[in-house]
């Protein structure tokens, strides 16, 4: 071997050697260590406590004074309050229903049938609900019920109160209603109607939503024979409540129904800003309203159509510019469109005639009324379906009727025979405010779908 190499070989044998040593004996003071701290035990941290000097505090406690709490507890009980809630019944009087509420007070009594603001509480319907609040001993501290009007919206609401120990007021304010939106999804298994009844989460849908249900789809189903076992549909509408208690169910602002594999779709849409639209649209934009109806008259018959006759009171020979509904003096006469009014008053042989001013250059006449309805004056707007006048036979007529014409440029024409469209289209601006309700109403349905499979979309 080089010796070079020997040697080398030799110092690094000597270096690992003491290397491993150190390591051992290191290793083994540690182990030392720790077995010479765990015989002696942990040494404390903190001076023994039997070391450290010991000082008494002491300190007087007041009990509570338990009369006194006794006391304040009895006057409690002695005006304690309570409010009792009763529904109208048939039959009942002013009396049975105060006994029922709870009030033993003869003076509260006298006060609700004489003062004249408080009396109307003893003409509510049944079931309109009434509360009250005594004291222990029956006195009457407040009552309050709500008024409605013939459709059972809330009027007024009436509230008596005790001011002082036999004096009462009375106060009457305007009902605050609050509005709700409510989404509904319903399978057909068998009718509409047991569609629309309480469902598994107990709810159902007002009388009037199903009505307008089948108002608003009639045009492409017929709910008497075409509905099929399967078939849904879903429904956002409004409804009205008061502290708590629903009111009434007021417009569908969305519906979609899902006939035969055709999903037809609607949504209301007034303009915020010009307040016009006021129907009910597809989603692309387009009005499913009718132009306009097809009888001014809601109960009528064609007593005279457009076209060549004898004249009833000339005998001539010439043309019937409109169409005469015979009906009784005195039927309301609705405008078949939306418009405003362009002349309301006394026009030669049509004797007391309106006419309205629609979109574009259509117009309509309602002659022979025996009166005008309130507000008929020239640039009133008036809305399809309002009633403007009611049937007479005023001017060259020979009985009750309505002369009806539909003008065309100021000239009649047959409403038979033309193609209308169906509404005057939204505006630009009044489109792009109708995508922003239209896009809110395609959210509500996505949440309302079983799953997100789409079936075939139509107009309505």
């Amino acid at each position: 071997m080089n010796p070079i190499n020997k040697f080398t070989s030799s110092r690094l044998h000597n270096l690992l050697g003491s290397t491993r040593k150190s390591r051992i004996i290191s290793a083994s003071a540690i182990f030392l260590a720790v077995c010479a701290f765990g015989a002696a035990g942990v040494a404390p941290l903190a001076p023994d406590a039997s070391d450290l000097p010991v000082k008494t505090i002491a300190q007087d406690i007041q009990l509570p004074d338990l009369s006194s709490q006794i006391t304040a507890l009895q006057q409690q009980e002695a005006t304690q309050k309570y409010v009792h809630e009763e529904k109208i019944r048939a039959g009942d009087t002013l009396a049975t229903l105060l006994n029922r509420l709870g009030v033993e007070d003869d003076a509260a009594e006298n006060f609700i049938k004489k003062d004249k603001t408080a009396r109307a509480i003893m003409q509510l319907r049944s079931g309109k609900r009434v509360q009250a609040q005594t004291d222990e001993d029956g006195n009457l501290l407040w009552l309050k019920a709500t008024v409605v009007d013939g459709k059972d919206n809330p009027v007024k609401n009436i509230m008596v109160s005790r001011s002082g120990d036999a004096a009462f007021t009375a106060e009457e304010t305007a009902a605050k209603l609050e509005r709700r939106v409510e989404m509904r999804s319903r399978e057909i298994t068998s009718t509409l109607y047991a569609a629309t009844d309480s469902s598994s989460d107990g709810s159902s849908l007002p009388d009037s939503i199903v009505a307008q249900i089948i108002e608003m789809f009639s045009t492409n189903i017929d709910f008497r024979s075409d509905l099929k076992r399967g078939d849904r549909f879903n429904v956002v509408y409004e409804t009205f409540w008061q502290d708590g208690e629903f009111v009434r169910a007021g417009r569908i602002l969305a519906g979609e129904f899902t006939n035969k594999g055709t999903t037809y779709q609607s949504v209301w849409f007034e303009d915020p800003q010009t307040k016009s639209g006021g129907g009910y649209f597809s989603f692309d934009g387009k009005s499913l309203k009718k132009a306009f109806l097809k009888s001014p008259l809601e109960f009528s018959r064609i007593s005279s159509g457009f076209g060549m006759r004898s004249h009833p009171i000339s005998g001539n020979w010439k043309q019937h510019k409109g169409t005469d509904f015979a009906a009784a003096t005195g039927t309301p006469i609705r405008a078949a469109g939306d418009g405003v009014i362009d002349f309301a008053g006394v026009q030669g042989g049509y004797g007391n005639v309106v006419v309205i001013k629609h979109w574009a250059n259509y117009s309509t006449a309602y002659a022979h009324m025996s009166r005008f309805a309130n507000g008929m004056k020239k640039g009133a707007k008036v809305s399809q379906g309002d009633v403007i006048g009611y049937v007479g036979t005023t001017g060259w007529s020979t009985g009750a009727h309505l002369h009806y014409e539909f003008r065309v440029a100021g000239e009649a024409k047959d409403p038979g025979k033309l193609n209308i469209t169906a509404q005057a289209p939204l505006t630009t601006a009044e489109l792009a405010r109708f995508k922003s309700v239209a896009g809110d109403m395609i959210h509500r349905f996505a949440l309302l779908r079983p799953n997100d499979k789409t079936s075939t979309l139509a107009a309505k």
